[in-house]
């Protein structure tokens, strides 16, 4: 696990913290579609990814799902450290994108290292940071763009993550992490192929111009 550890992290971390990661943290590795953390459940552990894209989601009153952000390598979830930190449940679900490498760090280590590397607390706080830019690009994207170009948005943020022109999610898939329906979703990709941006087939999207 160490030598992992050092290929992701070892840039941002101090030697002996690695160290102490790797004997502490428990190494998961998750195929994709997986929920590794939901909505109510006391957070134990906070991941670290070291390979592979999470997708972090919230839900409303009726159970229907919002798309917050991705993780991916190299990153954690602020969402889950403040549960850690304030010993409360999650307010989030996380499921993995692709299949995925994660170390498990227990709960009782963060605010240790916080006291005692200057690396894990620059990366506790930039974590932080990135995330909150991510949930104002989302709140920008719901308040200041139509739902086409969300869409695309999305679409090519899955094929980056994958690294394929090929989406496998169902158009209700792709609706419930829009937050919308999918009859809207289908008629957006019916546009978007009749102006040869992509083509639809039974079972997967195949992206050509966007």
């Amino acid at each position: 696990m160490k030598e992992e550890l050092l290929k992701t992290f070892g840039t941002q971390f101090e030697e002996l913290l690695i160290d102490e990661i790797a004997s502490v943290g428990r190494l998961i590795e998750v195929p994709a579609g997986e929920t590794i953390m939901d909505i109510g459940n006391y957070v134990r552990a906070m991941p670290l990814l070291l390979s592979g894209a999470i997708k972090v989601l919230r839900e409303d009153d009726e159970g229907d799902e919002l798309l917050l952000y991705y993780l991916e390598q190299g990153d954690t979830c602020s969402v889950t450290m403040a549960c850690c930190m304030g010993q409360t449940k999650s307010e989030i679900r996380a499921i993995t994108e692709t299949e995925a490498k994660i170390v498990m760090v227990p709960v009782p280590k963060m605010e240790e290292w916080m006291a005692k590397y200057k690396g894990w607390r620059n990366y506790v706080f930039e974590s932080y940071h990135n995330r909150l830019n991510e949930l104002l690009h989302t709140v920008d994207s719901i308040a200041f763009k139509n739902l086409d170009q969300r869409l695309v948005a999305y679409l090519k943020k899955k094929a980056q993550l994958t690294n394929d022109d090929c989406i496998q999610n169902t158009h209700q898939e792709i609706a419930y992490d829009l937050h919308t329906s999918r009859v809207v979703v289908s008629r957006l990709l019916k546009k978007l192929e009749k102006m040869k941006k992509l083509v639809l087939h039974r079972s997967h999207i195949q992206l050509i111009d966007l």
